[in-house]
């Protein structure tokens, strides 16, 4: 038999498929980057800001990502607003494509969902459905915020957040939703 009458042949062609498009695809799914791993760290950014009767004080956006497991993390987000407003949520996020998704489980069609990602220049936020709202004071929100991913740093308290009530509490309802 000739070379090419065996590579045209049905046996060898599903041979020649598994060994070369099998690896590729190994490949391709191996090089989805882990949204958790990807975007952990601490993002900051610092500004002016007053309240009604003129007082002024400096504001700061934090948000903190440290990975709980595979496509996992555990999101903390503190935002500032006029005249001290503060958005505040934490708890655990899971990757969807190449974002992490926080979802507090709430009654269905009025659940929170937050979705974080890297938009070009910035780590973004964005509650899409508008139901975060109860996790901010009256001048907050959650929708399409951005911090700049410049900002990203290692959380050098890594120790004393793992050890905060509300990361143990967001790590054992987690556990506990996920046996």
């Amino acid at each position: 038999m000739s070379l090419i009458a065996d590579l045209k042949s049905p046996r060898t062609s599903s041979w020649l498929m598994v060994g070369v498009l099998g690896p590729l695809l190994l490949a391709t799914t191996a090089s989805v980057p882990d949204p958790a791993r990807a975007l952990a760290g601490r993002y900051y950014r610092q500004f002016a800001d007053a309240t009604v009767s003129g007082e002024r004080y400096v504001g700061q956006d934090i948000v903190e990502i440290v990975p709980v497991a595979h496509r996992a993390a555990y999101v903390r987000v503190h935002l500032d607003y006029y005249n001290g407003h503060v958005c505040g949520l934490s708890g655990i996020a899971e990757a969807q494509s190449e974002a992490l998704v926080y979802d507090d489980g709430g009654q269905a069609g009025e659940h929170c969902v937050l979705k974080i990602e890297r938009s070009g220049p910035s780590l973004r936020l964005d509650d899409a459905a508008g139901r975060c709202l109860d996790y901010c004071g009256a001048r907050g929100t959650l929708s399409n915020v951005r911090l700049p991913y410049a900002s990203k740093q290692a959380i050098r308290y890594l120790a004393r957040l793992k050890s905060s009530s509300e990361y143990r509490a967001a790590l054992a309802q987690w556990r506990k939703d996920h046996q």
